[in-house]
């Protein structure tokens, strides 16, 4: 299992599931409208805007909510929004990267920076670790959605090149560029995804002890608890026992 999707299910399993649903909302509200504004309001002529958009519906937003979201791009008071991302180490040498939508350039670089700084990371180059993962499209169905054999059979179908599935269902990856075609292709086969996301997927783990992941881990939270942040990406690994250990 990745690490950031490890870490998702520490946090949910602490009790923070009600202040991250917020934070999923608002996230995926900027998203829709930067998605709205970059292209067409309609989602079946904006790929960005469908996925936004599906996603959003698969996470139970309101239909109001992501609405207006959509009707915010094309107003007068929308702000416009940069895409930067910031690379880095976290504690042990782990890689991360960190992706924002921003209104304020200075305001997102000096408190990534110094997020970084305070729990144990350095904040790197452009390029500094995104040569470490591949750039790929993730699309995630729950256990529900078929057995193992079944999803793999659909996959290959749409022209995925690898499935992950555990209990805790099926993650599917496909060529960056083939996102869309991909995940159509699927939902006429599998039906609607949970999530459709391009994602930054590590090609090698870097390994840490359990006092290495917990610095690491206030990091990660440190950054996502961040208005301007959308996504964070590491590479670490850890046994069982340390990620268990840490949950507890």
């Amino acid at each position: 299992m990745a690490g950031h999707s490890q870490f998702k299910n520490i946090m949910h399993r602490k009790g923070r599931q009600d202040a991250a649903r917020s934070k999923l909302f608002s996230r995926l509200s900027k998203e829709i409208t930067v998605a709205a504004k970059m292209g067409t309001p309609d989602p079946d002529m904006n790929p960005r805007l469908r996925l936004a958009v599906q996603n959003a519906k698969a996470q139970s937003m309101p239909k109001d909510n992501i609405q207006r979201a959509i009707n915010k791009a094309s107003g007068g008071d929308s702000e416009d929004y940069e895409e930067i991302r910031y690379e880095g180490y976290g504690p042990g040498g782990v890689a991360i990267i960190v992706e924002t939508l921003t209104d304020n350039r200075n305001r997102t670089a000096s408190n990534v920076r110094a997020t970084f700084s305070k729990n144990g990371g350095s904040l790197g180059e452009s390029g500094s670790v995104a040569f470490m993962f591949d750039r790929v499209g993730e699309i995630v169905y729950a256990p529900e959605a078929g057995d193992a054999e079944a999803v793999m059979e659909a996959a290959i179908e749409a022209g995925a090149e690898d499935v992950v599935s555990d209990e805790d269902g099926h993650t599917i990856y496909c060529v960056f560029e083939d996102i869309n075609d991909v995940s159509t292709a699927l939902e006429g086969s599998l039906g609607e995804a949970k999530s459709v996301n391009p994602v930054w997927k590590p090609q090698n783990g870097t390994p840490v002890d359990q006092d290495k992941g917990a610095t690491l881990f206030k990091l990660i939270a440190a950054l996502e608890d961040d208005d301007d942040v959308q996504n964070v990406y590491s590479n670490f690994e850890m046994s069982d026992e340390d990620m268990e250990a840490l949950s507890a």
